[in-house]
This record gives C-alpha cells, sequence and structure tokens, in this order.
C-alpha cells in the first residue's frame, strides 16, 4: 500500500494537458492529511480540485475512537468498508497525479524507503475515490483514497513490504483512459481498470528518508558549579558568623 507519494509539480503539467492545473499551492511530497490536486469529473467537464490524502481525514475521526488510516483502499472489499463503499457506490471516481511513489523494501534486512515510477519518467495518475466533508466553521473539504490490487506476483511490486506480509500496489490509469476512468457508469466498469501496471513499464531505486538531526537539549546549570556553590556556601557560612557573634558578646 501507498502511504507517501511526490505529487506531480504545478510547472510540469503538459502531460496532464485535458486536465486543468491547479490553481492552489500543495507540498512536495503528500503524507497523510497533506493537501494535494485530484482530477475528478465536475457535470460534462473535469476539473482539478485540492483533497486531503485519506479518505477519512484524522479530524473526523469520533473521539474515542482509535485512530485508523484510510489513504488506501482495497478493491477486493471496497464495496463492503464503510469508509469507501458510498464512494464506491456513486462512482465518486478520481485520479490523483504523481511522478513518484514510496514503499518500504526490506531486501537488506530493514526497511528501506524505495521510489517508484514511470521507466521513462513520465508522471501518471492514480485510481482513487473521493468524498466531501463539512467542516466545523461550515466549509467544504474533499478528501480522497487510492485504490490497491493484489500485487504478490508481480516481478517490481511483490519486492515491497514485510516479508510474509501480502503484497499491495496502487492502481495506475494510462493517460489514454484518464477520461474512459472517470466518466464509468457502473462499478463493474470501474472494476475493469482495477489491474496492475506493466513492471516493464515502471523504474524503482533506493531512496532512503535523510536522517534526522539529533535534538540538542537546552543547556541546564551544572550541579555544583561555582557559582552555585558559592551561593550555598554563603548561605550555610552566615547564620554560623551570627552565632559565633552571639556567643562572644554574651
Amino acid at each position: 500500500m501507498c502511504t507517501s507519494y511526490e505529487a506531480n509539480p504545478n510547472d510540469a503539467w503538459d502531460v496532464f494537458s485535458l486536465l486543468p492545473r491547479p490553481d492552489f499551492d500543495y507540498k512536495p511530497e503528500i503524507y497523510k492529511d497533506y493537501f494535494a490536486p485530484v482530477f475528478r469529473r465536475g457535470g460534462e467537464s473535469f476539473e482539478t480540485v485540492p483533497a486531503s490524502f485519506g479518505i477519512v481525514p484524522r479530524r473526523h475521526i469520533p473521539p474515542g475512537v482509535k485512530v485508523f488510516d484510510t489513504m488506501n483502499a482495497r478493491s477486493e472489499s471496497v464495496e463492503q468498508k464503510r469508509s469507501f463503499s458510498a464512494a464506491w457506490k456513486n462512482l465518486q471516481l478520481c485520479l490523483i497525479p504523481f511522478r513518484t511513489f514510496y514503499e518500504p523494501n526490506y531486501e537488506t534486512g530493514k526497511a528501506v524507503r524505495w521510489k517508484i515510477g514511470t521507466a521513462n519518467g513520465d508522471p501518471l495518475a492514480i485510481a482513487g475515490l473521493w468524498r466531501q466533508w463539512t467542516e466545523a466553521d461550515g466549509s467544504q473539504n474533499l478528501a480522497f483514497t487510492m485504490l490497491t490490487v493484489n500485487s504478490d506476483e508481480h516481478p517490481l511490486m511483490r519486492r515491497f513490504h514485510k516479508p510474509g506480509d501480502e503484497k499491495r500496489s496502487v492502481v495506475i490509469v494510462p493517460p489514454e483512459r484518464y477520461a474512459d476512468w472517470l466518466k464509468c457508469q457502473s462499478t463493474d466498469e470501474a472494476r475493469s481498470f482495477l489491474r496492475l501496471y506493466p513492471a516493464e513499464a515502471m523504474h524503482a531505486e533506493s531512496f532512503p528518508l535523510a536522517p534526522r538531526e539529533p535534538k540538542t537539549a537546552p543547556q541546564r546549570a551544572i550541579k555544583g558549579s561555582f557559582c552555585e556553590r558559592g551561593r550555598r556556601s554563603r548561605i550555610t557560612r552566615w547564620p554560623n558568623l551570627m552565632l559565633s557573634a552571639l556567643r562572644w558578646h554574651f
């Protein structure tokens, strides 16, 4: 499954010439609850809109309910899962433009982030679902999820995730099918798109996260420092001097 990806930059939009260029800012790398551009059908045309990654945003999970992730929707159970079923049945289909997406590779014995994209380096789009949310202030926002399929037998995508875990892959839609996907008239038609992208048309390479800088602890006064010892010495010496003076006086 995919929980982070590199969004297609706004200044490289030629490959999506049939779809509107975003008129809003977004971050280069997208993680849970980040806003990013998605394509969806808007009436008789297509539109590019901002939506947050994860079809159930964290802020809309009820208090007391354990936090859960909805960045990916399994195609095999999308009709049954409460988080996704309404969007699927209502054909709230979208495309998520990306340059690369990230997956963990364990071939070295530990998780190493890899980036996966196309063999020719061109951006593509991932099949997804969207839904609308009403915020506390009454405003409306969109959220999205990526559809995934089993990839146990895929020459490339089977290399990712923990050994023994089921292998999953996002559904990449070929550019010539973008309009067909967004215009699907039934869930059966939409399901025909849920297939693996050819391995020979993909490229993957190691792309580890940059090491985190160690946190610098705030400086504290050294216990027993010269100043502190001097202060304690004066405090303890003063009563003794007073006592000696009283004894001498009497």
